[in-house]
């Protein structure tokens, strides 16, 4: 459906200019290319093309305008043509000739000439004749349509190419002419071609200058996109960069990497739980990753165990399965040996979800637990983890493990993804599953196949049922017997928390069996794909669709060899069956009573769906053309080979073609039920009566002719066999129509990024201006994408997911067009970077929003059979070649010719059989539906007859079975093979013989074998003539067919092996054009080679195709240069190709050889080193004694090469070791290629820029982290340096208040608080509390670099956003930032706060008492750039590559190191160089290298500590101790392991000396101590310390942070900071150091200023410079020329690894290493790192009372409620030192009185807060553990029973270093103390040392709510042991320092031993009311009766008056 126009000429011009045209429609205009000095005709001949989404109405109006165009000013307008479109519409072609008019609408002489065509959306207009418009007169060849001048204007089929965007015209003369231009575009930039065009909003008559940025920014799609924006530029393969539009890209990557087994290893930490519901339980953690399960220890009577315990699980499984596993971790309840416990709850995701989380991790995140049996409760409890998954390679940045000081916020930290609610409810899963059809007659079973040999029956044998897995749940429906197109309609429920945490369903059809089931597809679901999260987002929700399932081929065997492809595990390789299903969510109310809460799965009948509800059936024409088969394996040439080709099951001769036959309605049938049948048609070939059309799928057999001793290929020569298929399959092709929009949009973008990168990488200038163009592009997309998509027609079968899909998907990308545009703007220089990584973040999206779940036509499979055995199969999706007629929904490769490789199927295509080509297809695709079948031969080469099947009604409809190629053009093909680099070592040397062997159509050439190298230079040209193509000459021009490159190593023996493959496209010369610039002569490139999916190397090389016309060769360029005398009739490449060389020195230091290993069994006893480069080269001198010294005498050597002056084209230099033997045998020992010696170059330095900082002085201005401040606060910094405080003391203590006042007294920060507050005291800092204050600084140092992140993100995403919609989200955004930006001033805040008050102490943080080191949580060689700052280390390698990923890696292959480095420069150098003071020209380049003779060292190792090991032992523990090897050095500290310890603190130093450069790799190892059997290693690693000592970053000692002559920072380094600064001077050359008065000293022209006095033990001052000194060296950097980072005093973190587990981190060490020359003054003794021994402290805690307590019993006699109260307490971790109070027996009101003392002695360590208990774990353990367990006490309170077991009824725990103050009395202590702990002020018993008060018990009610269940008096009191010796107090109510007896009431004595007091009791308290109501009564009665007794009586005296 579109519009097209093609612009033939503008006439009756007046004067002599560029012209150029515009044409416009519905707002989108195209523009011409400009025609340069034409006078008054203007041949423009360009067609243009306008996709339209919806009808053309009568009335819209096309216009064209006519310009002079002009460089520097707008461009003119000559006139405009406008014109109606009624005819165009009505006629649907119409040809016009007109004449323009101008301004004011007066016509002018100029005219027009036009012709549009219009073909409309149902195809009611404009039929398509073959020729696409009317003949131009003009001589032209009979056939060829076109207008003389045009080469390349509209290729029949009206083909869009594919990579014009709609905002281009189609390819255009003005593309070509810029094509021909030159190979790369920016041979066309250096013509000066590329112009701007004119932005439409100017107005006619403004002049403008554009300005460079001007242009940058208008320059819009001119002349075929000349703008630099929007060219496309010959990527790496130049293949990729796809020229034409008849051809689609093949596929380099070749391997299918799905389904190949990996390494993984998943890691749980369990930490604690919280919240568990329940009472008084004993809690297990079962942690479930797959099948596998392991349980924590069980802790008793806690509702918060804490357990911290690791666990690790290995896997090696392909990656598709391992992302499926499910973590499951559960907590259950007092589980033993004899039961298996109840489930508190449990927690379930997946392990791809962990995977995709940042780093692979979660860290100390809360896991929810639910109860799957019971969906109405809550949540039962928090478990707190961390949980990795780690492949191969994959390397955990593990958050610095310190003092867990934060507050444990669980909402804040819940073990979810991001976007997934905290609150996640339960759902029901409906996955209803209709039918299948097209099951494979297949039988697995071993019974039927016995039957089958018995009996000879042969029924449908397949029982199918579905199986579906989700979230580790299976649910399965019925079995349908014997049936291959089976009927289920049934569902299938899953009950899971919502969003689930389980990314994919999977489906599965299996065949059901006595035996053994097997599975026959299985397909599966992935959920983000059927559902958004977004506010306008949608549930998941699937079908009814059908998907369609592949797997192994469809023929009968017994043993599948591909069964694993049917159960998902690879690509499949042919069609199996399809699945009618629907899936749908539902999100329960948890709160209906009638919910039936079980999680079981559930299996239901479920309604049947109509038929049409997936669309209409049509019938579908799949037409395939072979143009050509050639590369086909050796193996299989001999016999006869044919290709058939399926979609679905039709087209497969097994199953034959089934046609669906439409029965009407049977009797009590439902509705028009479609049946297929299975029609078996006798033979290929034959039709129905009635001219019926039958598929042709397969080709005729035809015997290989053989290529070269390698490859074979088919003779198809003129004639071309095809294959044509109908087939019916419901509508739905919208969907893959919209997929393919995305899908071209994101191709073009993918494309446009490579480029981006290509130019960024071979430094070609204005990146930038390309990425501008890629993102219109992708805006323009976007937006077209909106456009066509709308029109989607609302028809019944679009489900729900359609609908949704459509909506969000053009949400994302209208949004995604936005975000383009705005990007655009802000795309700089600068901002390239984060830009570009954005735009990939589209890709993705875009890649991810194409793939469409519900799928539709299956994919189509083409196989190579030969002798009727399937050999090799390629797939094509079905929707890359499906036809539209708009262009944009045509799929990617439909109507095109495509390069297939074709492939072994499943586990034989891995490896190296996998790389081999089985066969190279040029294949043409057409698939549409039916009745749109007139185009489908619209895209091959043209000039081809149609030969039909004869038969007597020769239908004209009918397609071809071959095409006859009647015309033919002769090539030569010349191939300029130059060298290539960094190719596949295949021998086992370690080097490899390669050549190159190169493929065009059937012909191959190889270059010689060049022995013994990776990088070969051929310097060869390969002519290939007579090459025969068939088509068109025009068409060959852009379309040349791909040229294959092979490298492979000649073997003396055998065949040679396989290398690498490449693909190229050559640049085409027809024999009309001028073999001269600027396309020819042709340049040479880089072409990627792969092997299988990884790359291997590059080829440097060029390739032209010159046409042979009718002079023959004669008339082709010379092929001049002579062929080389020496290498015989090899013709070299020549000259006009062949880079351009210039002379170059090499200059080579030669320092060392290290670490070679033996060579056959023999020691390296006299190595040499030979360099080589380009043919040049050098050798060592020769070591006469490896072992006595391996370093060489002769340090600097050179040699000159010719180099090419391009440096990218630079050839890789080798080096190589040999071992000189006696009589004069050689041997290679290893060798290695440099690949790039880019940064090996020298480049003299600019004179300008060299003087003008070497004048005048800079004062260095210190950062205020260095506590230095400037001269006046000198007193202070003595004391700030040695934290002894002589400031006076009011200052402190207002200090101290303030401190208090902020931190609510206990927050605050941690370790180094409680320093300050209790230890003021010098003597109680050590090097750990340096170490601890240090790792706050690092932490605090990571969350600020992750706020600052965090807001410049927020920040990009808002100035985003604004641009998008400048409405609300500013505000909203603002609030954001506003509030981020609180955070970070808070604490710069703060420090003002401080610094103003007390002016006398400078600080950094409110500790900087404390001085630091710098804790690097990587090792210091990632840091310091490895420091190869002068020394290199080149690996030798030796050895074959490994076939395989997993076997041999690099490291296996190191055979030693070679140490030196190399300068290239090109001669002659500047003179200055050579003048300067000290050169010493035998050093050349490299002055100042110190000399290489051996030196003896003292090296120093400290180690701190460990981190997460990997356990070793089965407990899932290890005893790790530590070994160091260096040289012959072997220290195993073996009696001091650490029991069951995997984060174990070693704090050990130890002294070695060592002589270099004999003993120079140090390693450290951890192993696992085995009290049987040999101790296995856990992971070690190495460091190379001759490049440490030597380099200039000195990291030989760290330079520490302050200078101290005395104390815990005590001066490390032999040499004092002033000694060191001047020897760095002096070997620098740098003028000083000049020490002036006033504490300033001047180095080089930098002044620093600082403290000149010190302070020794006694307190007496001594003038010094060494803090000045110390200054200039921590700002070495700021010093030019000779300044560079200096290493600080440190600790790093370094991975250990172990050799049996590559690439896998087995857990981090933290250490560092000094070292002294020997032959210096000595160091002091080292620094004592050894673990801070834990304090023994005593808890005395008093239970005076409780309150309020909830009765439980009931009385036997009174039925009345009491309790019988005791209180139960204990330290966390010390349950069994639990310790009672006395019961205080019957109590009424819930009152005890107690009195009563509990003594908790305890180990505790400040610095990380944790209490330290030692303890056997089992009666088996042989030596006590060391555990590490948060100081927590639990108070429970009980109600005691005599016979039952006693009832729990509540409980509370303190953390002591951080709990609520207890409530002044029992009335104001409330349930807010426990839930609401933020808000309260918390104290810490360490601080306070005494505390009494009130606290409440709590326990969970049925309703899992918190309730106050009582309430405790308690006195906390902490004394240290000391002080606990001194007062000592007894237990309970003992001596010494008794408490005395509580006051209980009479009533606790039971009452059987007091029988009155207690029935006084009873009588007296229950029925007190009761006696006096009834006394009451009794007396009201007595008066009543009294009153009537008397009343006659008295009423008779008075009456008579007696």
């Amino acid at each position: 459906m579109a519009l097209q126009l093609q612009l033939r000429t503008v006439s009756g011009l007046r004067g002599r200019a560029d012209r150029i045209a515009k044409a416009a429609f519905r707002g989108l205009s195209f523009y011409t290319r400009v025609l340069e000095s034409c006078e008054d005709e203007a041949r423009f001949e360009e067609t243009f093309r306008w996709p339209v989404a919806s009808n053309i109405d009568g009335n819209e109006i096309l216009e064209v305008q006519v310009f002079n165009y002009s460089k520097v000013f707008t461009n003119r307008l000559i006139g405009t043509f406008r014109m109606v479109l009624q005819k165009v519409v009505e006629e649907g072609h119409v040809e016009v000739t007109d004449t323009l008019i101008d301004d004011n609408n007066s016509a002018i002489q100029t005219s027009i000439s036009i012709e549009i065509r219009y073909q409309a959306q149902d195809g009611t207009v404009g039929t398509w004749s073959d020729k696409e418009f009317l003949e131009t007169p003009g001589p032209h060849s009979e056939g060829d349509s076109r207008p003389p001048l045009e080469t390349d204007s509209l290729l029949p089929g009206l083909r869009q190419s594919s990579d014009v965007s709609p905002g281009k015209s189609s390819q255009q003369p003005a593309d070509r002419s810029f094509r021909r231009a030159g190979k790369g575009v920016f041979s066309a930039m250096k013509l000066g071609k590329a112009r701007p065009t004119k932005d439409d909003h100017r107005k006619q008559d403004e002049p403008a200058v554009l300005e460079a940025e001007d242009l940058d920014r208008k320059a819009m799609r001119l002349g075929g996109g000349l703008d630099p924006d929007t060219i496309s530029l010959a990527s790496v393969t130049a293949v990729t960069t796809n020229v034409s539009n008849k051809r689609s890209k093949p596929d380099i990557k070749m391997e299918p990497s799905a389904g190949r087994p990996m390494d993984y290893q998943v890691s749980i930490t369990i930490i604690e739980a919280r919240q568990l519901v329940g009472l008084n339980m004993d809690p297990v953690v079962c942690v479930e990753v797959g099948e596998e399960k392991k349980y924590t220890s069980m802790k008793e009577s806690t509702n918060c165990p804490y357990y911290n315990e690791y666990f690790v699980f290995d896997f090696h499984v392909p990656p598709d399965v391992m992302f499926d596993k499910i973590i499951k971790l559960s907590v259950i309840h007092s589980k033993n040996l004899l039961r298996s416990g109840t489930l508190v709850g449990s927690f379930k995701m997946d392990v791809g979800t962990v995977y995709t989380q940042p780093e692979h991790q979660f860290y100390h995140k809360w896991a929810i637990l639910s109860d799957p049996e019971d969906l109405t409760a809550g949540l039962k409890g928090y478990l707190k983890c961390d949980i990795a998954v780690v492949g191969k390679g994959d390397n955990i940045k593990t958050p610095h493990k310190a003092n867990e000081t934060e507050e444990d916020d669980i909402e804040g930290n819940l073990l979810l993804p991001d976007g997934v609610p905290a609150e996640r409810q339960w759902a029901r899963f409906y996955i209803k599953i209709y039918r299948a059809e097209g099951l494979p007659r297949m039988n697995t079973s071993i019974m039927a196949n016995v039957k089958k040999a018995l009996i000879g029956e042969n029924k449908d044998l397949v029982d199918p049922y579905v199986q579906v897995v989700f979230a580790g749940q299976k649910g399965k429906t019925s079995v349908q017997k014997s049936s291959y197109e089976p009927l289920w309609n049934e569902q299938i429920i899953f009950t899971e928390m919502f969003p689930p945490l389980c990314k994919r369903i999977k489906v599965q059809i299996r065949d059901s069996d006595k035996v053994n089931d097997v599975a026959i597809g299985t397909h599966f679901i992935d959920l983000r794909k059927i559902s958004n999260e977004g506010d306008k987002g949608y549930l998941p929700t699937f079908g009814p669709a059908w998907v369609n399932m592949y797997g192994s081929t469809r023929n009968y065997t017994l043993m599948d060899e591909h069964q694993e492809l049917n159960e998902g595990l690879g690509e499949g390789v042919s069609f199996r069956a399809r699945l009618l299903m629907s899936l749908a969510v539902e999100i329960l109310d948890t709160s209906n009573p009638e919910i039936n809460s079980s999680t079981e799965v559930q299996v239901e009948q479920a309604t049947s769906v109509a038929d049409n509800c997936t669309g209409k059936m049509e019938e579908f024409f799949l037409f395939g053309a072979f143009l050509e088969a050639t590369m086909i394996d050796r193996k299989i040439g001999d016999k006869p080979i044919n290709f058939e080709v399926t979609i679905g099951n039709y087209g497969n001769q097994i199953d034959g073609t089934a046609k669906p036959v439409l029965r009407r309605k049977k009797e009590g049938g439902d509705g028009d039920e479609e049946e297929s049948e299975l029609l078996q048609n006798s033979s290929e070939d034959e039709g129905g009566e009635d001219g019926e059309m039958v598929s042709v799928s397969s080709s005729q057999p035809m015997k290989p002719l053989v290529t070269d001793r390698n490859y074979f290929h088919l003779p198809y020569l003129e004639k071309k066999p095809c294959i044509y298929i109908k087939s019916w399959w419901q509508d739905q092709r919208r969907r893959l129509y919209n997929a393919n929009i995305m899908d071209k949009i994101a191709d073009k973008l993918e494309e446009g990024l490579n480029d981006v990168q290509e130019m960024i990488k071979t430094e070609k200038p204005h990146p930038e201006r390309r990425l501008r163009g890629v993102l219109e592009e992708l805006s323009s997309g976007c937006l077209r994408f909106v456009t066509l998509a709308d029109k989607d027609q609302h028809h019944s079968s679009r489900t729900r997911l359609d609908r949704e899909r459509l909506k969000s998907c053009m949400r994302e990308l209208e949004n995604m067009g936005q975000q383009a545009t705005t990007l655009r703007s802000q795309v700089k220089k600068n901002t390239m970077k984060d830009k570009l990584k954005l735009v990939q973040n589209f890709l993705q999206k875009l890649r991810f929003l194409a793939d469409e779940p519900q799928h539709t036509i299956p994919d189509i499979f083409i196989w190579m059979m030969s002798n009727n055995k399937r050999i090799a199969y390629a797939r094509v999706p079905s929707k890359d070649i499906l036809y539209s007629i708009v262009d944009e929904e045509m799929g990617k490769d439909c109507a095109k010719v495509k390069t297939v490789f074709l492939k072994l199927p499943g586990k034989r295509g891995f490896g190296p059989a996998g790389w081999t080509v089985q066969a190279k297809m040029e294949i043409y695709l057409w698939l549409g539906l039916n009745k749109q079948r007139k185009d489908f031969l619209s895209g091959l080469p043209c000039g081809f007859e149609e030969k039909k099947i004869a038969r007597g009604q020769n239908l004209p409809s009918f397609p071809p079975i071959s095409l006859l190629y009647t015309k033919k053009q002769v090539f030569q093909l010349r191939a300029h093979m130059y060298q290539a680099r960094s190719l596949f070592a295949a021998d086992s040397s370690g080097l490899s013989d390669p050549f190159a062997r190169v493929f065009f159509t059937s012909q191959s050439q190889c270059t010689e074998v060049l022995n013994e190298t990776l990088c070969p230079t051929w310097d060869q040209l390969l002519v290939f003539d007579n090459v025969e193509l068939y088509g068109e000459a025009h068409e060959m021009r852009d379309d040349p067919p791909i040229i294959v490159i092979e490298i492979y190593d000649q073997d003396t023996v055998g065949k040679a092996d396989f290398m690498g493959r490449t693909f190229a496209k050559p640049v085409v010369k027809m024999s009309d054009e001028q073999y001269c610039p600027p396309r020819f002569p042709p340049q040479l490139e880089y072409y990627q080679i792969y092997r299988g999916n990884s790359t291997a190397g590059d080829l440097l090389a060029a390739f032209e195709l010159l046409q042979i016309g009718p002079g023959g060769k004669s008339d082709l360029p010379p092929i001049d240069g002579p062929t080389d005398m020496d290498r015989g009739p090899i013709l070299p490449v020549p000259l006009g190709i062949r880079p351009v060389l210039s002379k170059y020195r090499v200059e080579i230091l030669f320092w060392g050889l290290r670490d070679l290993k033996r060579v056959n069994l023999a020691q390296v006893d006299r190595p040499r080193v030979d360099i080589e480069c380009a043919g040049k080269g050098v050798q060592s001198a020769l070591i006469q004694n490896y072992k006595k010294n391996p370093n060489f005498s002769t340090l600097v050597k050179w040699f000159e090469v010719d180099l090419p002056e391009n440096e990218l084209l630079h050839p890789p230099l080798n080096i190589r070791v040999v071992d000189c033997r006696a009589f004069g045998r050689y041997t290679l020992v290893g060798s290695h290629a440099v690949s790039s010696l880019r940064k090996f170059i020298y480049r003299p330095p600019d004179k300008k820029a060299q003087h003008w900082n070497m004048t005048g002085e800079i004062v260095v201005n210190m950062e205020p982290e260095v506590p230095i401040k400037k001269m006046e606060t000198m007193v202070k910094l003595e004391a700030n340096s040695e934290a002894v405080v002589k400031v006076d003391l009011s200052e402190e203590e207002k200090e101290k208040k303030k401190k208090k006042k902020k931190g609510g007294g206990g927050g605050g920060g941690g370790g180094g608080e409680e320093v300050e507050e209790e230890e003021p005291d010098e003597s109680m800092l050590d090097w750990w509390s340096k170490y601890f204050a240090s790792i706050e600084t690092m932490k605090e140092q990571l969350r600020q670099q992750e706020a600052a992140a965090a807001e410049a993100e927020e920040k990009e995403e808002m100035e985003i956003a604004e641009e998008i919609k400048l409405d609300d989200s500013p505000m909203k955004g603002f609030k954001g930032q506003a509030k981020s930006k609180e955070k970070s001033k808070a604490p710069k805040e703060d420090k003002k706060k401080k610094q103003q008050a007390a002016p006398e102490l400078p600080e950094k943080k409110n500790k900087q008492k404390i001085d630091e080191l710098k804790v690097f949580n990587k090792e210091l060689e990632a840091e310091f750039d490895n420091f190869e700052d002068w020394l290199h280390t080149f690996n030798l390698l030796r050895g074959k590559i490994g076939d395989n990923d997993d076997n041999a890696t690099e490291e296996e292959r190191i055979v030693g190191r070679f140490k030196g480095s190399l300068c290239v420069y090109k001669v002659p150098l500047p003179n200055d160089i050579t003048k300067e003071a000290g050169y010493d020209p035998t050093f050349g380049m490299f002055q100042g290298i110190p000399s290489n003779d051996p030196i003896n060292v003292l090296v120093r190792v400290y180690i701190v500590r460990a981190t997460d090991l990997h356990p070793a032992d089965i407990n899932g523990k290890a005893d790790p101790y530590i070994a160091i090897k260096l040289g012959k050095t072997d220290i195993k500290d073996k009696e001091n392991y650490i029991s069951k310890q995997l984060n174990p603190v070693f704090g050990k130093s130890f002294d070695i000396e060592a002589t270099f450069p004999m003993e120079s790799m140090l390693t450290v190892a951890v192993y696992d101590w085995d009290l049987v059997g040999t101790d296995d290693l856990i992971g070690e690693t190495k460091i190379d310390l001759e490049n440490r000592y030597y380099s200039k970053h000195r990291a030989t000692c760290g330079v520490a942070q302050t200078y101290s002559i005395h104390g815990y920072n005590v001066w490390r380094d032999p040499m004092k900071p002033s000694q060191i600064l001047s020897k760095l001077c002096k070997e620098g050359k740098v003028d000083g150091p000049h020490f002036g008065p006033g504490g300033r000293v001047k180095v080089a022209n930098r002044v620093f200023t600082g403290p000149t006095e010190i302070e020794d033990e006694n307190g007496q001052k001594k003038q010094t410079d060494e803090h000045l000194a110390l200054t200039v060296l921590r700002h070495w950097e700021d010093i030019p020329r000779a300044g560079c980072k200096l290493v600080p005093e440190h600790v790093e973190t370094r991975p250990l690894l172990n050799p049996d587990k590559p690439g896998i981190e087995q857990g981090r060490l933290e250490m560092w290493v000094d070292m002294f020359p020997m032959d210096m003054p000595a160091p002091g003794p080292a620094t004592d790192i050894s673990p801070r021994k834990p304090k023994k402290y005593e808890l005395r805690v008093i239970v005076w009372n409780t309150d309020e307590v909830i009765l439980e019993d009931d009385d036997y006699f009174t039925g009345e409620k009491s309790s019988d109260i005791f209180v139960r307490g204990w330290l966390k971790g010390q349950q069994e030192d639990k310790q009672d109070t006395d019961v205080h027996y019957h109590s009424l009101t819930g009152e005890g009185n107690f009195n009563w003392r509990y003594i908790f002695p305890f180990d505790y360590l400040a610095a990380e807060e944790k209490i330290v208990i030692s303890k056997k774990e089992s009666m088996f353990s042989w030596d006590e553990t060391e555990y590490k367990i948060p100081a927590r006490l639990t108070l429970q309170v009980w109600d005691a029973d005599h016979f039952s077991a006693d009832d729990f009824l509540g409980a509370i725990e303190l953390d002591l270093n951080r709990f609520p103050r207890g409530a002044k009395t029992s009335k104001l202590c409330s349930l807010e103390m426990v839930t609401n702990e933020a808000e309260l002020p918390m104290v810490s018993i360490f601080k306070q040392k005494r505390v009494k008060g009130w606290w409440p018990f709590v326990a969970r009610d049925e309703n899992d709510e918190l309730e106050v269940t009582g309430k405790v008096e308690a006195e906390l009191h902490l004394l240290t042991a000391e002080e606990a010796e001194k007062s000592p107090a007894g237990l309970a109510r003992n001596e010494p320092d008794p408490l005395e007896k509580p006051n209980r009431p009479d009533t606790s004595f039971i009452w059987f031993l007091n029988p009155l007091k207690s029935i006084k009791y009873l009588i007296c308290t229950r029925y007190k009311w009761l006696i006096i109501k009834i006394v009451l009564a009794l007396l009201l009665l007595i008066m009543v009766a009294l009153f009537l007794y008397s009343m006659p009586g008295y009423m008779v005296k008075k009456l008579l008056g007696a």
